[in-house]
């Protein structure tokens, strides 16, 4: 659905050049929830705003649905724009407008008959659960509901993409979830395609599919949540995952917990139906191994659940080596840290 080659966007001139994307590559497949995760000044907004060409790449091509954008005259570029919904992080919403005049108006814009738009604006309204708001203005709003008028407004010409900015990063903690949840029923629902960009694991970690780790203008790792979530390899994944997997639903207890010189460190990971089971009871007993949990959590990864353990075993070297091997015979990953 998004197929991004070798994008380069330059600002600046010859004394004073920043590249803010170089040479960056990405495909989008679609009905999928696509998450870009970056640090500030990574190149996020820049390359979002580059598929719908709010931005000009200064080199390469940008396709959106089998079509090159880079290629359409201005008459076209509108055309295809209409079918690529935007929502933002501070909402860019029309203070004098109503809810429902803010939804209504990129149809108005087209030129969309009357009759029309009330039936469009009334859906989107029910969708987003704002039917009793729609006389108010934005500021009588709070930012969920602002939100919810955006991506109402995103919806309004029945698009192909959606590209979020840093759609949540304005809200609080419950206001976020809430609309992760609405973005991930929309998506059910239409089989929309969602790309999102945002400097929150936890955002990708809830609803996306796929994601992709910006860093200074190109994708330094990519893949599915599950196997970059659980198994990251860049520096800037590893610092986005240390600093956010653990949430509040999860149990944290501190690595430096003081331990036996001959007992060995090791990181279990589960996935799935994994995380309920007593895997690890069963194979100590089984072993003779005793074991003792130093840190832990259990999350969810969009719907599939994972747990993370580092685990202290003491034993004799042939047993805990037995026990190691048994956790990975039932599709347990196990990494030896110490």
């Amino acid at each position: 659905m998004i197929e991004l080659k070798g994008l380069t966007k330059v600002y600046g001139s010859k004394k004073k050049v920043t590249t803010a994307l170089s040479g960056l590559s990405l495909t989008v497949d679609k009905g999928e929830i696509f998450g870009v995760i970056g640090h500030s000044g990574a190149g996020k907004s820049t390359l979002i705003r580059c598929i719908n060409l709010l931005e000009r790449p200064t080199e390469g091509e940008v396709w959106v649905g089998g079509v090159e954008l880079t290629k359409l005259g201005k008459r076209e570029l509108q055309q295809k724009r209409s079918k690529i919904g935007m929502i933002f992080q501070h909402f860019n919403l029309l203070s004098s407008a109503t809810v429902y005049n803010n939804i209504a108006f990129p149809l108005t814009l087209n030129g969309t008959p009357k009759a029309v738009i009330k039936e469009r604006v009334n859906e989107l309204l029910a969708l987003v659960g704002l039917e009793e708001h729609s006389d108010k203005f934005p500021a009588q709003l709070s930012g969920g509901q602002k939100q919810r008028v955006g991506i109402a407004r995103a919806l309004a010409s029945d698009p192909d993409v959606l590209l979020c900015d840093e759609a949540t990063s304005a809200l609080d903690p419950q206001t976020t979830d809430s609309i992760l949840n609405l973005l991930l029923d929309i998506n059910k629902k239409f089989k929309l395609t969602i790309l999102l960009i945002t400097h929150e694991m936890h955002v990708i970690q809830s609803i996306c599919d796929r994601v992709a780790v910006i860093h200074e203008g190109g994708i330094v790792e990519e893949g599915p949540v599950s196997e970059v979530f659980l198994k990251p390899k860049h520096f800037v994944t590893k610092e986005f995952i240390n600093r956010d997997s653990v949430g509040d639903d999860g149990v944290k207890l501190a690595a430096s917990v003081p331990r036996p010189e001959w007992a060995k460190l090791v990181k279990i990971t589960f996935l799935g139906a994994k995380t309920y089971e007593s895997v690890l009871s069963q194979v100590v007993r089984e072993t003779g191994v005793n074991f003792a949990i130093l840190q832990g959590t259990i999350s969810t990864i969009k719907d599939v659940p994972y747990g993370k353990l580092t685990v202290s075993f003491e034993g004799e070297d042939s047993a805990v080596d037995k026990t190691l091997k048994l956790l990975q015979e039932r599709d347990l990953d196990v990494e030896v840290i110490g």
